[in-house]
């Protein structure tokens, strides 16, 4: 069988995915797989139409990876691909439509306020701002409401932070999740179909991944750029909250009708509560990134693992 990769893009997230693209394909190879990567670009299409993929392993991040749109492409070509579907990658790369699903099916997220940048500016950004830290209280994390890689993601102590702090955000989107900020412990939980577990495409959870950055956000610069992170993978939880925070990351995933794979990240709170912040279709394979780490703390190998998802998606 010959796969394709898709890395690149034209998102913010570019060159994290070539790094992933390059990651998975040389994993793949070693695997024993027959792989190539290309760009997702104008010429795409024709290269589909030329070449018979067995299957595509999208490693695009941001919208280009993550809001459905080039997996509706793909469907509409006939090309098997691993993930997704259109449909649920929406509902996922939506925060707050996330967050209410999640909460929908009984799990805990921080309270937030999801308000796009024309609010600010007719009803007066001072004004609003001031009712939603009378009401959500400080600290508060501000994130665009579409999103990946930390990217116009804040950290906000004190009021007179905040105007700063949307600005940030609005470069990255049109709209604002402003929410509680947790703090507590920081994990992600890798979620995978049947991939290397009994094969019977139940979704079961990785061990849990443990995050501290050492500049106390775990921002953009924290997650790409070595030593600026320390990960423990399995995370240093209990036997009970390890089962707990699988337990969740298994519910969201199922809950939004994810496919295949996704990464929860998660908040344990100082009262032992595990609260979802968000989740991941198309989880980034770099040298720190997350999923990988859970793969080998599962004692697999990631081109083995890719390869089995490639392999069932290509029986589709």
């Amino acid at each position: 069988m010959t796969y394709l990769i898709l890395a690149g893009g034209l998102s913010h997230e570019r060159d994290v995915s070539l790094r992933s693209g390059r990651r998975c394909a040389d994993a793949l190879r070693a695997a024993g797989h027959d792989v190539e990567v290309c760009d997702a670009d104008s010429s795409l299409l024709a290269r589909l139409s030329e070449t018979p993929y067995d299957a595509v392993l999208i490693a695009l991040h941001g919208g280009a990876g993550e809001d459905g749109a080039l997996r509706q492409v793909l469907e509409l070509t006939g090309v098997p691909y691993v993930g997704s579907t259109p449909d649920a990658c929406r509902a996922a790369w939506d925060k707050p439509t996330a967050k209410a699903t999640a909460v929908a099916a009984g799990l805990s997220t921080p309270e937030s306020v999801t308000l796009p940048h024309a609010t600010f500016r007719e009803l007066g950004a001072t004004a609003v701002l001031d009712r939603i830290v009378a009401h959500l209280g400080l600290p508060l994390m501000v994130k665009p409401a579409r999103g990946g890689s930390a990217l116009g993601c804040t950290a906000v102590d004190k009021p007179d932070e905040l105007p700063a702090a949307m600005v940030q955000c609005f470069s990255y989107g049109e709209a604002a999740l402003i929410e509680q900020l947790v703090v507590g412990t920081e994990v992600a939980v890798t979620v995978l179909d049947g991939a290397g577990a009994t094969g019977d495409g139940g979704a079961r959870a990785l061990p849990a991944v443990e995050v501290h950055a050492l500049s106390g956000v775990y921002d953009y610069t924290a997650r790409y750029t070595a030593g600026q992170t320390e990960y423990f993978a399995p995370a240093r939880l209990s036997s009970a909250v390890a089962a707990e925070v699988s337990r969740v990351a298994v519910a969201a995933h199922q809950a939004l009708g994810l496919r295949d794979l996704s990464r929860a990240d998660l908040i344990v709170d100082a009262s032992g509560v595990v609260q979802l912040l968000e989740v991941n279709v198309a989880p980034g394979m770099t040298e720190t990134s997350l999923l990988p780490m859970a793969v080998e703390a599962d004692g697999l190998e990631l081109g083995a693992v890719l390869g089995e998802l490639l392999e069932r998606a290509a029986r589709r």
